[in-house]
């Protein structure tokens, strides 16, 4: 039976183009929800759905044995992945809920008109979600899925991701500022620029080339530098 969350948060949302986890070439759409551990009447119904799909799997798919061992979709935020690694911090209080499907899956807003634009619906937003629940049996792999049916988007929240803005890479302290240009340097005569040879990088100088010299830094300026042409 299907059921349908409370306000939730999105993470690792695939909901536009099929997507692989890592060390799998299973692609699906998917998303992880961020489940809030205050919101107990969306956990109850959680649970109950995945106690109905694991006593509707007992013949059909168990083989009328239960498994000693039942692997569930859903884990605790405070605690470790699977892999024994902890949760990001945007985990912390929340359960955590995997939700996938072969088919794309409805994304609607919140007056329930379809969102065409995959930039809307992005890792980090809040949703409510559509899913259900079945009993599986893999390759000894034995437990509890989690399918996904629909997704609604109810209102923004902050990115999930390690990218940065456009902003933050290229404006403020990293804003980019020309050059000062500087004239060609003449020697007063009877002088010559001198190079300090404790400062004069070993560069690699082709046969026949001779480095001119800054005379702001007194290093050698190769031909295609900006002052070396």
């Amino acid at each position: 039976m299907s059921i349908t969350t409370g306000k939730v948060r999105a993470s690792y949302a695939h909901l536009f183009q099929p997507h692989a986890m890592p060390g799998s070439t299973d692609a699906k759409y998917q998303v992880t929800l961020l489940i809030p551990k205050s919101d107990t009447a969306t956990l109850n119904t959680i649970y109950t759905e995945m106690e109905r799909a694991k006593q509707a799997g007992l013949q059909k798919v168990f083989g009328g044995a239960m498994p000693p061992v039942i692997n569930y979709p859903i884990y605790d935020g405070d605690g470790a992945r699977p892999n024994g690694e902890p949760f990001g911090e945007e985990c912390k209080g929340h359960m955590v809920l995997r939700a996938s499907s072969r088919e794309k899956p409805a994304v609607v807003d919140i007056h329930v008109q379809p969102i065409l634009n995959p930039a809307e619906m992005y890792s980090g937003c809040y949703i409510r979600a559509s899913i259900d629940f079945f009993a599986y049996n893999q390759s000894g792999n034995r437990g509890i899925g989690c399918g996904l049916n629909a997704v609604q988007k109810l209102e923004d929240g902050e990115a999930l991701t390690s990218r940065v803005t456009a902003e933050e890479a290229f404006g403020g302290n990293n804003a980019y500022v020309s050059p000062v240009s500087v004239p060609n340097f003449q020697a007063p005569q009877g002088h010559t620029a001198s190079v300090n040879p404790s400062l004069t990088p070993n560069y690699p100088v082709a046969a026949g080339i001779q480095p001119s010299i800054d005379p702001i830094t007194g290093q050698p300026m190769m031909p295609g530098g900006v002052m070396g042409i």
